[in-house]
């Protein structure tokens, strides 16, 4: 177990909490349509794509996310109208870059290369491509490059094992028409300690301003495999080849999330990642000699699990065949509305916003007004941890809560907000996939109050 190491999470220090941004993000990555009025929708665009790119050929429908502002006085009225119908009192635009915020809460501390170059990455359960800045990106973008923003490019050319993977792209496209994109090459990968060999690294020549707005040097994908976006050759996850160079015994990686509060939390303990060994002094502090397991489905290349009940004061919510993403590169938590207009039924003084597109509630909300919120994983159920549930300043006095929409899906995303209230154990568990768990303590918190960005 000597060579397995913990990764060390940190908080980003430039991480601004927004729940409407965080929302926005979460409408981008999973290209869903809200169910509920707000400024933000999909529109369907018409394109024409042929041999010689948008020349001839067939027209193509597709989503892109757009912005409505408003225009009429009767602001309540003519938001939802616009909203739900595009017709009168709004005008539609592209979504501003800075109206999305990239969910890069945490970042992990990665070298790549030899000798070492040290990049800060979030670790994504819902997607596949390990991606980095790099110097390859054009000048202009470089000098945008902000060290307090943590971004630091890979230089490949300084790395004497780097080796570059002729005729081998990548492209990560969102919804509201932001991309990253670039070549790809293989080098060592040390995750705390664990080198892993003739992993992809894939280096962004083109970055979109949302990009470059956010923090980080990239991002290294922990889903399968079968969605990483190289071409035409798919590359392995850093998971995957840990199983094949290593022979872990373990075939898993685990999370422990941390506050997303600024208050140290001692009974807590560190945030950090381990590969290939489950850390018994968390499932010890937890009062857990085993973990909870539940079954993942990864036909669809992400750790998804059944999740088909909830409860709400003890009133239980049956959700038939329902499934959920376990997704720590997305902070809120996405259920259906009829669970969440049950959630927010339960808290006093809560209402739907539609200018913040999602449910708010008062600051002021004391934890006994919260309500007891559990969710099924598996045969077992997770309760929500309640200093959880308010996620950022709403303004006026109210909080945006962490329990929101997931609109058109058909599957929940657990984010940040459940994964925080659990030790979770991703386990590949020899093809046959499954997610484990322990309940992990909550803090004592008197108030809803949302977590400072000071």
């Amino acid at each position: 177990m000597a060579s397995f190491q913990r990764v060390a999470i940190q908080r980003s220090p430039v991480y601004k909490f927004n729940g409407t941004k965080s929302y926005v993000y979460a409408m981008t990555k999973y290209g869903f349509h809200p169910t509920k009025p707000g400024p933000y929708f999909q529109a369907k665009v018409m394109s024409q794509q042929g041999k010689y790119g948008r020349v001839g050929g067939r027209m193509r429908a597709h989503y892109v996310l757009r912005k409505r502002e408003q225009t009429s006085s009767a602001t309540g009225h003519a938001q939802s109208k616009a909203t739900s119908s595009g017709d009168a009192g709004a005008t539609e635009g592209e979504v501003p870059a800075e109206d999305i915020q990239n969910d890069s809460l945490y970042l992990c501390e990665v070298n790549i290369g030899t000798p070492a170059q040290k990049l800060y990455l979030d670790f994504d359960t819902g997607s596949s491509d390990l991606w980095v800045w790099s110097t390859e990106l054009p000048k202009n973008i470089l000098s945008q490059a902000n060290a307090q923003n943590q971004q630091v490019a890979f230089d490949a050319s300084k790395s004497s094992t780097f080796k570059k993977l002729s005729g081998e792209t990548w492209k990560i496209s969102y919804g509201d028409s932001s991309s990253a994109s670039g070549d790809v090459g293989t080098d060592v990968v040390d995750l705390g300690g664990l080198k892993v060999e003739n992993q992809a690294v894939e280096l962004a020549k083109v970055l979109s301003t949302q990009f470059v707005q956010g923090n980080g040097s990239g991002l290294l994908g922990l889903a399968f495999s079968s969605i990483n976006t190289v071409s035409p050759d798919q590359q392995k996850t850093p998971v995957d080849n840990i199983i094949a160079q290593k022979s872990v015994k373990e075939q898993l990686f685990t999370a422990n999330l941390g506050s997303w509060r600024d208050a140290d939390e001692p009974d807590k303990g560190a945030s950090f990642y381990t590969f290939g060994y489950i850390d018994q002094d968390v499932m010890s502090a937890a009062g857990a000699t085993t973990p909870n397991y539940a079954t993942v489905d990864n036909s669809q290349g992400f750790w998804q699990i059944q999740s088909t009940s909830a409860t709400i004061n003890g009133t239980k919510i049956t959700r038939s065949s329902n499934t959920s993403i376990m997704d720590t590169g997305t902070t809120l938590c996405l259920v259906d509305d009829s669970l969440v207009e049950a959630v927010y039924k339960a808290i006093p003084g809560s209402s739907y916003d539609q200018n913040s597109q999602g449910y708010v509630f008062p600051s002021t909300t004391s934890a006994d007004d919260l309500p007891e919120i559990t969710l099924a994983i598996g045969d077992d159920s997770v309760a929500f941890q309640k200093e959880d549930l308010g996620f950022a300043d709403a303004g006026n006095g109210m909080v945006y809560g962490s329990i929101q929409s997931r609109g058109s899906m058909d599957m929940d995303i657990y984010g940040d907000a459940v994964l925080k209230a659990m030790y979770a154990i991703f386990d590949m568990n020899n093809g046959s996939p499954r997610f484990g768990w322990v309940q992990r303590k909550e803090t004592d918190q008197n108030t809803a109050a949302p977590p400072s960005d000071q």
